[in-house]
């Protein structure tokens, strides 16, 4: 196993899979909680924290299987933020054996067609390169990281988003990512994992219009976080804590 991961705890596995632009830090805050009830495994992505580059084609979904087979976990549950809950939501669908429960927390979502804002907002940041100080500038001025900013994880925030860019200039310049077919806006009337969808109200517009695809599948749990941006993980990780046990915890 190349992949950078931690096991804390013990008991019914959870595996935790951080957001693009973060690495395994991302749940500084949350893993000591839930670990004081369920095993946890939380790992860095391909080209995040201190996991090796990318190859021009990577397959995060089959990366987390990986991870899973390697641990010899059978059936997990699985926590997935942002793009770990892309990916997550694509393992649920091509392996459901392999997932108890489903947590997303303002994932996104393989085949939904994201606005020109933003678009134009990554373009903008990714044009400041090779300047990392302008790039954070840039990347930090968004409604992404609006209540977070104002907490005691702000120099956490920096930190993962400048290891981020800095790592990014080692990829291929032909890197891109590889998702399963159909993608998974056209499937999730097949999802029938049970899942916890959580988001801020303070998130991102385009995140709240892939919440509006997920509220069109039957039986998922929807809670919607008051004074919440992107960076939930950061800034309620105790609500998260109490929220993802009850949710693993309820056999109704």
């Amino acid at each position: 196993m190349d992949l950078n991961f931690e096991i804390t705890g013990a008991g019914h596995p959870v595996v935790l899979i951080h957001s693009g632009g973060s690495d395994i830090r991302l749940w500084k805050l949350l893993t000591p909680l839930l670990s004081k009830n369920y095993k946890v495994i939380a790992f860095d992505g391909r080209g995040a924290g201190k996991s090796p580059t990318p190859l021009k084609h990577t397959n995060y979904v089959e990366d987390l299987l990986s991870v899973m087979d390697y641990l010899e976990l059978k059936q997990a549950t699985l926590i997935g933020h942002s793009m770990g809950g892309q990916i997550a939501t694509d393992l649920a669908l091509n392996y459901p054996e392999r997932v108890s429960k489903l947590v997303l927390i303002a994932p996104s979502l393989t085949g939904f067609i994201y606005s020109r804002e933003f678009e134009q907002y990554h373009y903008k940041v990714l044009e400041a390169a090779p300047n990392i100080d302008s790039m954070l500038e840039l990347a930090l001025h968004s409604p992404t990281y609006q209540v977070v900013i104002d907490t005691p994880q702000k120099d956490l925030i920096v930190q993962m988003l400048r290891h981020h860019f800095e790592r990014m200039f080692k990829w291929p310049a032909d890197f891109c990512m590889q998702w399963p077919q159909p993608p998974a806006m056209e499937r999730l009337g097949e999802l029938n994992t049970e899942t916890l969808f959580l988001i801020g109200k303070k998130d991102l517009p385009d995140n709240l219009r892939v919440a509006d695809q997920f509220h069109k599948v039957p039986n998922i749990r929807f809670i919607e976080i008051e004074d919440g941006d992107h960076m939930i993980p950061l800034t309620h990780y105790e609500f998260l804590n109490q929220e993802v046990t009850t949710f693993i915890e309820d056999e109704s």
